[in-house]
């Protein structure tokens, strides 16, 4: 049973991904039929990463009042009516309506999972489910394309997600009875240990719980500008053409899974810090490649190795959770790292492009440099307070 239960798992990271590269794809399309201007696809992301770091930090309360199983299956559910709804969106107004339920969804569902399988389950397996995450930010945009081709045909798309959506939700009901009964592995307390619900200004007034969730904002920020940025900074610092450009990116996107699948491999051999301090020496390695008037292929070769780099500091991060603030307040944790990593998200890819918009492109490199200095920093200050507690193990 414990297999099964991680198979049904491993399925909603999939389904957690489909809605994350939707509507990127989409959005040519959906802003064509609309007659919006381009620049309004941030109204709905903003009202999605908004939805998300609410869910992520009420995660916590919701989860330990109605366990994880109900809550996941409840925000898949929510996250499937949000893929319905923008397929018979009108006009601007319903799509920021349905970006309301994809966004709640889909935060709860991140933090709850992700505090589940770092309780339960070897290191091993977050890396794993993070590159199953990966296949469903990837097939997503091929299904889009597959309707698209069909007369632009984007609401289509959005169905087919839909469909696949409610198939995991159905999944995810009949799977509540196995997660009470699953004698997990990797136990390293009392599985009798009380959750405890702490409100954010309990959590915000603790250094170490400051500094993990600046790392998560720093990693994500660097995850997200070079995905939104990376082929606009080849363009137009490196004299690539576009179509070259958007391939270098797939490679780049190919980096962070490649990165998340080898952390899941080395994790039964490696401490989960080790993994992380080595991913952050590749970020700085690719941030020097990218930042020397090197041809166009040596700022490529950085970009894949930022993405190799970066990839395992989050899965990796997320499962020492348990380790590193006590299994009792991990969920209230969890929900915070998770917002913080939303907000990241959110601000900074928008942040850089009004500074490139004024400036160049040619600060990308620089920019990536602040964000990973924060990340360092922050970690230095966590890894200080967690040897003061003789909580880092590396």
């Amino acid at each position: 049973m414990a297999t099964i239960l991680l198979i049904v798992i491993y399925i909603d990271f999939i389904g957690l991904g489909i809605p994350d590269s939707l509507f990127g794809a989409a959005w040519p399309a959906i802003y064509s039929e609309f007659g919006l201007p381009i620049s309004y696809a941030s109204f709905v992301t903003i009202i999605i990463y908004g939805g998300t770091v609410v869910s992520s930090l009420l995660s916590a309360r919701v989860i330990n009042r109605f366990g994880t199983a109900k809550v996941t299956a409840v925000s898949t559910a929510l996250t499937a009516a949000g893929l319905l709804g923008f397929s018979f969106s009108g006009g601007l107004i319903w799509l920021c309506l349905f970006a309301v339920p994809l966004g709640l969804g889909a935060g709860a569902i991140d933090s709850g999972l992700n505090n589940y399988i770092a309780l339960h389950y070897k290191a091993t397996h977050m890396s794993f489910l993070h590159c199953a995450y990966g296949v469903g930010v990837t097939l997503s945009p091929y299904l889009m394309a597959l309707a698209l081709s069909d007369n632009n045909n984007w609401r289509g798309g959005y169905r087919i997600a839909f469909f696949i959506q409610i198939g995991i939700t159905a999944v995810t009901i009949l799977s509540i009875p196995l997660w009470g009964r699953i004698r997990h592995i990797n136990t390293h307390e009392e599985e009798s240990v009380k959750p405890r619900t702490l409100k954010l200004t309990e959590l915000i007034k603790q250094p170490p719980v400051r500094a993990v969730c600046l790392i998560f904002f720093a990693s994500c920020a660097i995850e997200f500008i070079c995905g939104s940025w990376g082929s606009t900074f080849l363009v137009q610092s490196k004299g690539m053409s576009a179509e070259s450009a958007a391939k270098i990116i797939t490679f780049y996107y190919a980096g962070i899974a490649l990165g998340r699948f080898l952390s899941g491999i080395l994790a039964a051999k490696l401490p989960s810090w080790r993994i992380i301090h080595i991913g952050q020496a590749a970020i700085i390695t690719a941030v020097v490649l990218l930042a020397l008037p090197l041809p166009f292929y040596v700022a490529a070769a950085g970009l894949f190795l930022v993405g190799l780099g970066n990839g395992p500091i989050y899965p990796n991060l997320v499962h020492l959770t348990p380790q590193n603030f006590g299994r009792d307040i991990s969920q209230s944790v969890m929900g915070a790292q998770m917002a913080s990593a939303s907000i990241g998200i959110m601000l900074m890819p928008t942040i850089f492009g009004l500074f490139a918009q004024g400036i160049s492109t040619d600060i990308f490199p620089y920019f990536l440099l602040v964000m990973f200095i924060v990340m360092i920093a922050s970690t230095a200050v966590l890894v200080k307070n967690l040897k003061a507690d003789s909580r880092y193990n590396v």
